[in-house]
C-alpha cells in the first residue's frame, strides 16, 4: 500500500482532473444508494461498489476512501433512510481502503475475488451487522447468520462478476467484439 500511496501521491487528489473524477464518483455513489438500491430492514442490494471499486482502481487509497465515506456521508444527509449513524460511514471509508489493496492496475480474478471476500466479510459481514444490531438492539449473531446467506454471500457474486467484467484482462466488451 505503501508503494501505491507512493505512485499516487495525496497531492495528485487535488489536481483538477481527479477532483472533477471524485465529485462524478462521489454523485453516482449516492445516486446508486439513494435511488437505485433496494433497502429493507438488514439487507442492502445495490451498486455503490462500483463507484469505489473505480475509485480505488483509478485513484489509489485516498480516493477510494473519500469517495466511499463522502459517498456515504452527502447520501445520508440529504436524502435519509434513518437517522444518520456515522458507523456506517466508517465501514464506507473502510471498504474504500480494503478495496484499493486489491483493485489497483494489476488486477487479476483471485485479487478480486479476495478483495471481495474481504470487504464483504469484514465490512458488510462484521461492521455493518454490527452497526445495524447496535443501532436496532438486535441480537448480533442471529443478524450475522441471517445477513449471510442473504447479503454477504449473494453481494460478493454480483460484485466479483461485475469487477471481473469492468477490471478483468479480457473484458465484457472485448469478448462481443
Amino acid at each position: 500500500i505503501i508503494r501505491r500511496l507512493i505512485l499516487f501521491k495525496i497531492k495528485d487528489l487535488f489536481k483538477t482532473k481527479n477532483l472533477a473524477l471524485m465529485a462524478l464518483l462521489i454523485a453516482a455513489n449516492v445516486v446508486f444508494s439513494r435511488f437505485l438500491s433496494i433497502n429493507t430492514f438488514n439487507l442492502k442490494i445495490g451498486f455503490t461498489f462500483l463507484t469505489v471499486m473505480m475509485a480505488a482502481y483509478i485513484l489509489g487509497p485516498a480516493g477510494a476512501m473519500i469517495v466511499g465515506g463522502m459517498g456515504d456521508l452527502i447520501g445520508a444527509l440529504l436524502f435519509p433512510i434513518a437517522p444518520f449513524f456515522p458507523g456506517f460511514t466508517l465501514t464506507a471509508v473502510i471498504t474504500g481502503f480494503l478495496y484499493s489493496l486489491f483493485i489497483n492496475k494489476k488486477t487479476s480474478l483471485v485479487k478480486i475475488i479476495i478483495g471481495v471476500t474481504v470487504t464483504e466479510l469484514l465490512c458488510s459481514g462484521l461492521m455493518n451487522t454490527f452497526w445495524i444490531s447496535y443501532m436496532c438492539g438486535s441480537d448480533f449473531k442471529a443478524l450475522l447468520i441471517t445477513r449471510l446467506t442473504t447479503q454477504i454471500i449473494a453481494m460478493a457474486v454480483v460484485e466479483i462478476i461485475a469487477a471481473q467484467l469492468i477490471f478483468g484482462k479480457k473484458m465484457a466488451i472485448e469478448r462481443i467484439a
